[in-house]
Formats: C-alpha cells, sequence, structure tokens
C-alpha cells in the first residue's frame, strides 16, 4: 500500500504543478530533491511572484524511521518505528479576489521491532479561504468534494464536513481559517471498509482537487482590486499564519519528526500584516467575510 499511495502522489504532484503553471503563465515551480538524515526525503515544488501566484508549494515527502519520543507519546506507543508519505500543497494568490487554498492527502504505517505493521491509516482533505466571499465559489469547492465522497459513501460528505469546520477553527480568535471543504484522519480498515476502499476514497478526493479550485481561479484572477483589499488580504493572510503556527497538526509532526524546515512553512504567504486591533467597516464586504467564518455554512443548501 504505501508503494502504491506513493507513486499516486508522484503523479499527483506532476499533473497539479503542470496545471497550475498553465494558469499562472509566467512562473514555475522551482524543484527541490531533499533527504531527511534519518531516512527518507521528499519532492518539494514552489511557484512565486507569478501572474496569479504570489507563492504556492505542491510537495510530496516520503520519510521514515524510528519514531522520536514527543511522537510516541503521542501516539501512545513505546520502541516503534513508522513510515509517512503524502502530497501538501497551499497556494496564495496575488488578487486578494482569488482565495487561498491548502490540500493533503497522505498515508502512515507503524511498525513493531520485528518489522510488522501494527497500525496504518489515511489522512487529507481540502480546504477553502477566501479574502472576499463570493458564495458560488464556496458552493462550487463543496459540491465537488460532496461529488467525490458520495461516490464512496453517503455520510462522508456530511462527516468530513463538520470534521473540517471543526478542526480549520482558529480558537483564540473564535472563528474559522475559511469556508472550509473536507478534513479527514486516522483512516483505518474496518469490517465495512478496506484499506483499498480507503485508498479509493482518499484518491477520488485527490483527483477532484484541480476540479474543486482552477474554476475558481479562472473566475477571479483578473478581477480588479485596490490597495486597500490588498492590505485586508495581508490582514487575513496573518490569520492563517497564526493558524499554521499554533494548531496546525501537520506543521507539528514535520517539526518533530526533523522535517525539512523550508518544506514544512512554505505553507506561510510572502506578505502579511498584523493591525493592531483592526475592525473592517460596517456594513462592508470585509465583514460580510468576518460574520460567515463565525458560525459554519451548509454550502451545499445555501441560499
Amino acid at each position: 500500500m504505501k508503494d502504491k499511495f506513493y507513486n499516486y502522489i508522484l503523479e499527483l504532484q506532476d499533473t497539479i504543478t503542470s496545471k497550475l503553471e498553465e494558469i499562472d503563465g509566467k512562473a514555475t515551480f522551482q524543484q527541490d530533491i531533499w533527504e531527511r538524515p534519518e531516512g527518507g526525503g521528499g519532492r518539494t515544488r514552489v511557484i512565486e511572484n507569478g501572474n496569479v501566484f504570489e507563492k504556492g508549494g505542491v510537495n510530496i515527502s516520503a520519510v521514515h524511521g524510528e519514531l522520536p519520543e514527543s511522537m510516541r507519546q503521542y501516539f501512545g506507543v513505546t520502541d516503534a518505528n513508522f513510515f509517512a508519505c503524502g502530497l501538501s500543497l497551499v497556494l496564495h494568490p496575488k488578487n486578494p479576489m482569488v482565495p487561498t487554498v491548502h490540500a493533503n492527502w497522505r498515508y502512515f504505517e507503524l511498525y513493531d521491532q520485528n518489522g510488522n505493521i501494527v497500525d496504518s491509516w489515511f489522512g487529507g482533505g481540502q480546504d477553502l479561504t477566501p479574502y472576499y466571499l463570493f458564495e458560488e465559489d464556496a458552493i462550487h469547492f463543496h459540491q465537488v468534494c460532496k461529488t467525490a465522497c458520495d461516490k464512496h459513501h453517503p455520510e462522508y460528505y456530511d462527516f468530513y464536513k463538520k470534521k473540517c469546520d471543526s478542526y480549520f477553527w482558529n480558537a483564540h480568535r473564535n472563528e474559522a481559517r475559511g469556508v472550509g471543504g473536507l478534513f479527514f484522519d486516522y483512516c483505518k480498515s474496518t469490517d465495512t471498509f478496506s484499506m483499498e476502499d480507503w485508498y479509493a476514497f482518499v484518491t477520488e478526493v485527490g483527483n477532484s482537487f484541480l476540479e474543486s479550485y482552477v474554476p475558481i481561479v479562472e473566475k477571479r484572477k483578473e478581477l480588479t482590486y485596490t490597495e486597500a483589499q490588498r492590505t485586508w488580504q495581508e490582514i487575513r493572510r496573518g490569520r492563517y499564519v497564526e493558524f499554521n503556527l499554533v494548531h496546525d497538526k501537520g506543521t507539528l509532526f514535520g517539526l518533530k519528526t526533523n522535517g525539512r524546515i523550508e518544506s514544512i512553512l512554505m505553507s506561510l504567504p510572502p506578505h502579511v500584516q498584523w493591525v493592531y486591533d483592526h475592525h473592517p467597516e460596517e456594513g462592508s464586504e470585509e465583514e460580510k467575510l468576518l460574520n460567515v467564518l463565525k458560525d459554519p455554512v451548509d454550502w451545499i443548501n445555501f441560499s
């Protein structure tokens, strides 16, 4: 399974980066191959200063070895080895009318001292972070997510949409990071759903990513914007940074397993602002966004 999924994310990285370069029309992805001293490595691809994407990364990694002490405590195990691979992407467009997007699809194995698999699971998801709210964009993104989920289980979209709303919540700000999407983790084999079934589900979601995001980019990338709107984008990016550094489990896992720092922190935008006690004007489009972020929205039945 680990080889099968790793080969899948290798191909998916190629597919996604090729399409994003086509959309941008100017910038191309810089590639870095890196190795982790304790075992494994990855292929980082970063795009910067493009026509559309100010900064973005589409990274894959496959790391293995002895589970660090901090992670042994987290998983409640003693001596254990692990294997983890996944694709993680974050795209920060230049135009504030185009939302930031994040996605991740991953697979994990734990081994005993004899090298036998004692546990394995899939995880992942994708979520949208707009700076100006176009309801039809959120509806489109969620509809694509639902269509992918419905092919595998009628309850998965609602369940993993709620997980996403709960996970991407900036608790210290009491607001959502964005308009959500899907979030799933510890997807393990059961009597009714095998690891092959999970593989089919996760790859279905991964394959749906471009369909969920590209039409939104194409629709919004040429819209005009003001310097004030750009400032608002940078203020909201600050909330994105806060979540990734305070709450995000993937960032924590990368840091605690001696991952490559440049790859782990590629999710951070290049231009950010923290304005003291900032509040948007009453009745403004900026306030409209904040009001939506206070409570999760049912985008499928939105009217």
